[in-house]
């Protein structure tokens, strides 16, 4: 199979070749391993090459799933699998391999999924480009010279440079939707309590949530349908989809009630040109006949980014000195990046007390930004408020990182509130700047109503397609 033949197919229609015999995994697995060898030296987006695991996987014949065969890569955090190191994008994790699978890759493998490599990260999924120490930067296949955000961003440039269709990914803060709006994809955070995160903990508080970066949304829904699978002792709980999420992605979504702001809502302002694609995104909805009007969330962003803080520095001082007593030594600075360091040593001054305040702030927050959706189904709005950042410019590694939380709230200041509220958020790759960068528009939904986006989302992918808008693995400025 060429590139080109590869390349036609999402992991749906992939899945169905191979049901109709039309062509094997091996034959896919080859297609999707000549263009990792082709493009990664550019874009940095495969950094553990498990082929001898994929073929033996093949050899011992991958269970008949909805996706039996397709070729499939794992964000290096968050996803376990037994044997396989999963490093965090950290020097410190970079020889620990996984006691055992986790619940989402069990399913993956479940699903007939073959897994043939693992996904450039920032360290501990910190930031929001990926440039982590350990692997090097990721870069844009739209424009190698800029960010593919993150910390999703080794996944973004994979299924953007046609690796493969689809890629896990994660999001605590917007590390899905950011790169795949850098990337020019399709990207959605699902709700809280929707994919379960067993065996590890609750991911930052429950702000982390695991899913997908994808071309299709069909695949989006065709995947969220493979790993939403409760666990026991899942600390949260969600009602189960009313039908499969496949099957909303090809039903009329009705006349929706649409809600859209331009605003940057915890930073900064908007770049004119985020500005105008949110314009025009909200223009394109009018013209499929929903009711479309211009909102404006009220809630404390600041207080909440603050609490965010505190909640993911606890997370990471805990990941870190759980490590350090394992390991009988003390984490050194020098084995972690500067921004690391920083939080590491923060979250050590975080109290019981103020980790319980955090808390209070965020679930109030979630409640007060939650009200937006009184008269809305769904509120629009720039994923990210700048394009895609030159390499370098959100520099984890920096002597000085006195203004890194400003360039990246300025960056991305839209996504984190969906964390903290738990609602489900996807970025469509629906705007380009003037020099041809992705702009991804963020549409998001009540809590537990990815069906909403689904149906939407397919509605507005047959109205303005972006299949085959696909990058040249050009290096510009």
């Amino acid at each position: 199979m060429t590139f080109e033949e590869y390349a036609q197919y999402d992991a749906v229609g992939l899945a169905e070749l191979i049901a109709k015999k039309d062509v094997s995994a091996s034959e896919l697995l080859d297609a999707a391993i000549a263009r990792m060898e082709a493009v990664n030296p550019a874009v940095n987006a495969v950094v553990r090459n498990l082929e001898g695991e994929a073929r033996q996987t093949i050899k011992n014949g991958a269970p008949n799933g909805s996706l039996a065969g397709v070729p499939f890569l794992l964000k290096d955090i968050g996803a376990m699998m037994k044997g396989v190191v999963t490093s965090y994008g950290s020097r410190v994790f970079s020889e620990l391999p996984a006691e055992d699978d986790s619940a989402i890759v069990t399913a993956y493998r479940n699903a007939g999924l073959v897994i043939f490599g693992k996904t450039n990260t920032p360290e501990f999924g910190l930031a929001a480009t990926t440039e982590p120490v350990l692997f090097g930067p990721s870069r844009n296949p739209w424009n190698t010279g800029r960010t593919t955000g993150g910390s999703s961003g080794g996944a973004a440039a994979a299924v953007a440079a046609g690796i493969v269709p689809a890629a896990h990914a994660s999001d605590g803060g917007g590390s899905i939707r950011t790169p795949a709006s850098c990337c020019g994809l399709f990207g959605l955070k699902p709700s809280r309590g929707r994919v379960s995160m067993a065996p590890q903990g609750e991911g930052w508080g429950g702000l982390g949530v695991q899913h997908v970066i994808t071309r299709s949304v069909r695949d989006s829904a065709a995947l969220l349908d493979i790993e939403c699978r409760p666990q026991p002792g899942d600390p949260y709980f969600i009602a189960p989809p009313e039908r499969p999420f496949i099957e909303e992605a090809g039903r009329d979504p009705g006349q929706l009630r649409i809600g859209f702001t331009t605003a940057a809502l915890t930073w900064g302002t908007s770049d004119p040109q985020c500005v105008r694609a949110v314009r025009e995104t909200a223009a394109l909805c009018e013209q499929l006949g929903h009711h479309v009007e211009e909102v404006t969330p009220a809630a404390n962003y600041q207080m909440m980014a603050a609490a965010v803080n505190i909640v993911v520095g606890s997370n990471i001082s805990a990941v870190l000195d759980r490590e350090a007593e394992r390991r009988g030594a003390p984490i050194r600075q020098d084995e972690v990046e500067a921004l690391t360091w920083l939080v590491y040593q923060e979250g050590k001054k975080a109290t019981a007390v103020k980790y319980a305040d955090a808390m209070h702030i965020i679930h109030g927050f979630a409640r007060t930004f939650t009200r937006a959706f009184a008269n809305c189904d769904v509120i629009l709005m720039s994923t990210n408020c700048r394009v895609p950042y030159p390499l370098g410019f959100m520099d984890t590694n920096a002597a000085d990182l006195t203004d890194y939380g400003e360039r990246l709230y300025n960056f991305m200041p839209n996504t984190q509130p969906f964390n903290v509220a738990g609602l489900p958020a996807a970025s469509m790759p629906l705007g380009w700047s003037d020099d041809g960068l992705p702009i991804g528009l963020q549409f998001a939904a009540k809590m537990g109503d990815e069906a909403t986006l689904f149906r939407l989302g397919a509605q507005i992918e047959q109205a303005r397609p972006w299949k085959d808008k696909r990058p040249t693995l050009g290096a510009r400025a």
